[in-house]
């Protein structure tokens, strides 16, 4: 089963795009925080996520840099050739059926 839940602080504000077809398209990226065993630290992953159709009308107006979320969704591989170097170049994402705003209102409203 291709199933992710990723908790994190939005990176960017969600971009929207609307096509002729009548969908609508939102990605934005979001930040995870885990425990790097080596540094001793947390270190931050990064995921570009996207949304379609009504869940992407709702990023557009709610996911904001710097919010909460919860983001629920299937992991996709974007692969292409790098064409200076001729090699297979390889990206992953998120492709979210649900989206869930987390923490506090007034953490929405100062960031």
């Amino acid at each position: 089963m291709n199933s992710a839940v990723l908790v994190g602080r939005v990176g960017r504000d969600a971009e929207i795009r609307y096509f002729e077809s009548g969908k609508v398209k939102a990605n934005f990226s979001i930040a995870v925080n885990r425990w790097d065993p080596k540094t001793k630290s947390e270190v931050a992953d990064w995921f570009n996520v996207d949304v379609w159709d009504k869940l992407a009308e709702f990023a557009g107006e709610y996911i904001k840099k710097g919010i909460q979320v919860a983001v629920d969704g299937r992991i996709l591989k974007d692969s292409w050739l790098d064409k200076t170097t001729g090699e297979e170049r390889q990206s992953f994402k998120i492709l979210a059926n649900s989206i869930r705003l987390l923490g506090s209102r007034r953490d929405a409203e100062v960031l």
